[in-house]
């Protein structure tokens, strides 16, 4: 499926574009926004090969890899970073990932996010089940995943090494029924 343009009330999620690549570093080379991803901040270099991946990876055909900008409405400004990936270990099933511009953290934006991908998941992919991991001390997206729906599942032990250290995950998931019984509500 190409292009996924899809808005809620104040987001839309689009195709990624090779003039993103300065708008993504302020999310993936910030210590602050990558605190409670699985990496350590990207160098701009870096960036450049994901937004390059992630724009031929959406002309792949089958798709496997749905990587999105996140832009803010009112301003047209690139706020965020949404992702799923198709899981070729689990049929109908995709992981998703998100990370959003610190100053624009505490308003909602997170919920919004996640429910479009949730959207271009169960509505247009008829995926059957969706999960995300977690750090455990990342209570914001704790929060935001609860408040679409998705229930928490248990922990994978020393999951993400970073900075010398393992990690573990907190696993979220939602299933498409849920979703439904959600978005209907």
């Amino acid at each position: 499926m190409y292009p996924i343009n899809r808005s809620s009330a104040r987001l839309t999620l689009r195709e990624l574009d090779v003039e993103d690549v300065d708008a993504v570093l302020a999310i993936y080379g910030s210590p602050e926004a990558t605190e409670h991803l699985s990496f350590e901040p990207r160098s701009r270099e870096q960036v450049g090969q994901i937004v390059a991946r992630s724009i031929t990876a959406a002309g792949e055909t089958p798709r496997t890899e749905y990587a999105l900008a996140v832009v803010e409405q009112t301003t047209a400004t690139l706020v965020g970073f949404g992702r799923l990936a198709l899981d070729p270990h689990q049929q109908r099933g995709a992981t998703l990932g998100f990370a959003l511009r610190p100053e624009v953290w505490g308003v909602g934006y997170g919920v919004e996010l996640v429910q479009l991908l949730l959207s271009v998941g169960f509505d247009d992919l008829q995926l059957h089940r969706i999960w995300g991991a977690r750090s455990p001390l990342n209570e914001a997206s704790a929060k935001t995943m609860a408040t679409v729906g998705m229930v928490e599942e248990g922990i994978i032990r020393e999951h993400v090494l970073k900075a010398g250290q393992w990690r573990d995950s907190v696993v979220h998931a939602i299933l498409d029924r849920e979703w439904r019984a959600t978005s209907a509500a």
